[in-house]
């Protein structure tokens, strides 16, 4: 039903709730996940800005929630997906002695340093800990081996699939290790932070770069051809495991040969380059569900603009960077086994965001009863059409450039919205 205004419909659709553990939070857990589609096997959870305290808080509470009610089994972040690893060989009481050892090289982008992920990965260790717990939790990163202005050398997620080759067939290991090893240089070539924005800085396109592509090549099809002795000799998960490193590696150098590249169209490199690496986002959660499947559903945790539908855009300087990202890639993938909800914030000094101006998404969603609300987006269904179409964007924070407001967008990008009064600035973050 045509509900006759945007506000008629925000004061019939909220859902209020606090960020604790109370029968009414895990009530308006339990009315989100009976709105979705029976064959969800991943959800998204996304957050409107890095370094939102309260955000990081409810994504906790909300993942401890889906594991102990609604059957998941792993949370994957917006973090290195082979530094990863350490985490999970954590939480699973296995490697590392405490946290301490990982918070560093077991995250990208800094992220371990926050205390809401440190919660997190104790929480979980804490859960799989306890032998009553018979299915444990894993964690993952889904993102691709770069950091936030450079991206990392090939060498780590190479030598994790020539490792693999080596354990079964360790002639063919040597062989393609010594000619990989011989193309790949210095990791500082390959790391060098001004190639993101100049293309003569970069490597991925020197003679040694694309004969490394071309052994890879080689490299994923030698996987291939060989898999049922693979398999066989190994099982099929480690094999699969191995062939996603080998494609990650694959997709890591075609970006570096994208940053190689010039462009005549502003911008057109790193759109394709923030495009590669959501497609790699895209495909390492795909094979994160495809390895839990069995076991449990997984809830994926980035940034809104990784995880949402429709193409994402960032401004940069003078370009404005369009592109489709994971969760529009998912969403082709996936079909309905994909539901993402997104996040919304009234509110937050510390991170330079000032009241929402009258008239705006957010000042309307916060001026229903909170201090949280989830809102159904419907896919724009039963909205007002005009009105949407018309909602003017709030405006942004000049102290934190990740913050990216709501637009009439949102209404079809998400399945559901989180709104949040405010959020104070995450505990351990980088100061702005």
């Amino acid at each position: 039903m045509m509900n006759a205004t945007l506000d008629d419909w925000i004061q019939h659709e909220a859902i209020p709730f606090s960020v604790d553990l109370s029968k009414t939070f895990y009530a308006s857990i339990d009315r989100i996940i009976a709105s979705l589609d029976a064959s969800v096997e991943l959800l998204g959870f996304g957050e409107a800005l890095h370094g939102g305290e309260d955000i990081l808080m409810l994504r906790n509470r909300l993942f401890q929630c889906l594991v102990e009610t609604h059957g998941y089994s792993a949370i994957a972040i917006e973090s290195s997906f082979p530094r990863a690893r350490l985490v999970n060989d954590y939480v699973a009481g296995r490697g590392p002695a405490s946290y301490e050892d990982i918070k560093d090289t077991g995250f990208s982008h800094g992220f371990g340093r926050l205390e809401a992920n440190r919660e997190l990965v104790e929480w979980i260790r804490s859960y799989n800990a306890d032998p009553s717990h018979h299915v444990k939790v894993n964690f993952y990163g889904f993102d691709s081996p770069t950091e936030m202005t450079f991206s990392d050398s090939p060498r780590q997620v190479l030598h994790f699939v020539l490792d693999y080759l080596s354990s079964i067939d360790s002639a063919s290991g040597q062989e393609y290790r010594e000619r990989i090893d011989a193309l790949l240089g210095q990791d500082s070539d390959w790391e060098n932070p001004a190639a993101m924005m100049d293309p003569t800085k970069s490597i991925g396109l020197s003679p040694a770069a694309t004969s490394l592509r071309i052994e890879v090549e080689d490299l994923i099809m030698e996987l291939r051809l060989r898999r049922p002795e693979f398999v066989a000799k190994s099982d099929e998960g480690r094999y699969l495991e191995a062939m996603q490193y080998a494609m990650m590696s694959k997709q890591l150098l075609n970006y570096h040969a994208v940053l190689a590249q010039t462009s005549a169209k502003p911008g057109g490199r790193l759109v394709k380059g923030l495009g590669i690496r959501d497609l790699v986002m895209a495909d390492n959660l795909a094979y994160i569900v495809s390895r839990e499947r069995g076991r449990g559903k997984v809830l994926v945790f980035a940034h809104n603009s990784h995880l949402q539908r429709g193409k994402a855009q960032w401004q940069l300087g003078a370009d404005l960077l369009i592109w489709w990202p994971a969760g529009a890639q998912l969403n082709e993938m996936l079909g309905s086994r994909y539901a993402v909800i997104g996040t919304a914030v009234g509110i937050s000094e510390a991170n330079g965001i000032g009241q929402p101006e009258a008239g705006t998404l957010e000042a309307r969603l916060i001026a229903v009863p909170g201090p949280v609300r989830f809102i159904p987006a419907n896919k724009g269904q039963g909205l007002p059409a005009l009105e949407i179409d018309l909602l003017p964007t709030r405006s942004g924070s000049m102290k934190n450039q990740t913050y990216f407001a709501l637009t009439p967008q949102s209404f079809t990008d998400f399945d559901w919205l989180a709104v949040l009064n405010s959020t104070s600035y995450s505990r351990g973050g980088p100061q702005l």
